[in-house]
């Protein structure tokens, strides 16, 4: 019996390049980055790409009391891809899950509470239920009354990859009828960059051009950096479909390296990327993109590249690799959810994004189909295949093809 195929019929983003999908595509195939100088009190510069427009306004002014800018953001967010899918109400509303991924939940919040304890200040109230891990769900589950499961996963870089698998599961097993599925991220508070630079990852911002200051894949590479914002995908079962998808989940896997909380792997990886090969049955061969996870470490970047190269073999010369992260940072939690985004407008437009700024590829990274420059058309292009690889160890890989 053939498995059944679920489709994306709806995707709604409010990221560092744009408050629409469309318009943040337009951007990166542009070669406009949206990563840039940011200044914390007490800590050296660092480059971040941030979002712009103001998330409050999807609430209204007292609804925003105790409300954090994560959860606006998934809100917003959430309202845009359910809009897209044309879905204004629910039949039944436990018949709708919400799965949704963050890595560090309300960490503006809790940076203020530390912030108000140690400064002899007051700790507002709210500061438990706005700072908690799920609280971006429980805002979305109220304000859109979503009844099923409402879940939160909380899986470092790969928490809304994790979601999105997780979702099109619970649809195949016939949970639910309606899946709403990605993540958010708002980790630019002081104390979370201070901690971020202890952990010496992040890029400095470049000198010259802060846009170029995340190089993933280049020998010249310096870091990760670090970005906020949501992206969120309405899945349903083929047969429930209104319209046609923008493309099809054709599978996924999750698995572990099980080998050190920092430091990438690539046995994890490589049976991560085979599994779902597997689930999706296609052959390595059949997949023609990669975005990748491509964080510009020097830890992580190598690794990656050498886990391709093994699982497509001979064909790993003709696989085209970016990384979108150059472009819009590494949104932590949610980077996987907006990166899948990206992938599902690549297999639509036929356009492979270029990673951003990078002109030429560290010698460890080569063996594969870099996208350098600008955007590269595929006019074959079928299947494309998202990585998120999070510390802890935990690796995801999301396979689409198009509709």
């Amino acid at each position: 019996m053939a498995a059944t195929r679920i489709g994306i019929a709806g995707i709604g983003v409010t990221c560092p390049l744009g408050d629409s999908l469309q318009d943040a595509w337009q951007r990166l195939l542009a070669g406009q980055g949206a990563v840039g100088r940011m200044s914390f009190d007490g800590l050296p510069d660092i480059a971040a790409a941030q979002v712009t427009s103001d998330v409050s306004t999807v609430l209204s002014r007292l609804q925003q009391v105790g409300t954090e800018r994560v959860s606006q953001m998934a809100l917003g967010a959430v309202r845009k891809a359910l809009a897209e899918a044309g879905i204004d109400a629910w039949s039944d509303p436990e018949r709708v899950g919400l799965y949704l991924g963050t890595g560090m939940g309300g960490a503006a919040t809790l940076d203020a509470g530390f912030a108000a304890l140690y400064g002899g200040g007051r700790i507002p109230p709210l500061t438990v239920p706005a700072g908690m891990v799920n609280g971006a769900a429980a805002v979305v589950a109220i304000h859109a009354d979503i009844r099923g499961p409402v879940l939160t996963y909380a899986v470092a870089c790969a928490s809304s990859s994790v979601a999105i698998a997780e979702a099109a599961h619970a649809l195949r097993r016939g949970e639910i009828d309606i899946a709403i599925c990605g993540g958010v991220e708002a980790p630019l508070a002081r104390g979370t960059v201070a901690a971020w630079q202890a952990l010496r990852t992040l890029a400095p911002p470049d000198a010259d051009d802060p846009t170029r200051s995340c190089r993933p894949f280049s020998a010249d590479r310096s870091g990760l950096v670090l970005g906020e914002g949501a992206a969120f995908f309405v899945l349903r079962r083929e047969d429930d479909l209104a319209t046609p998808p923008r493309a099809w989940l054709a599978g996924s896997a999750v698995r572990c390296d099980a080998l050190h909380l920092t430091n990438p792997q690539k046995r994890g990886q490589v049976a991560t990327l085979r599994a779902a090969l597997a689930a999706s049955g296609l052959a390595p061969a059949d997949v023609g993109y990669c975005n990748a996870h491509g964080t510009a470490t020097a830890a992580g970047d190598p690794v990656e590249c050498e886990a391709l190269r093994e699982v497509w073999g001979e064909h790993a010369p003709a696989l085209r690799v970016s990384s979108t992260k150059a472009a819009h940072g590494h949104l932590l939690g949610a980077g996987g959810a907006l990166e899948a985004a990206l992938t599902v407008m690549a297999l639509q437009s036929r356009v492979v994004p270029a990673t951003l700024g990078v002109t030429s590829i560290d010698a460890r990274c080569a063996g594969l189909a870099h996208v350098l420059g600008e955007g590269q058309r595929a006019p074959g292009l079928a299947h494309a295949i998202s990585n998120s690889f999070a510390f802890g160890g935990t690796n995801v890989a999301l396979v689409f093809s198009r509709a």
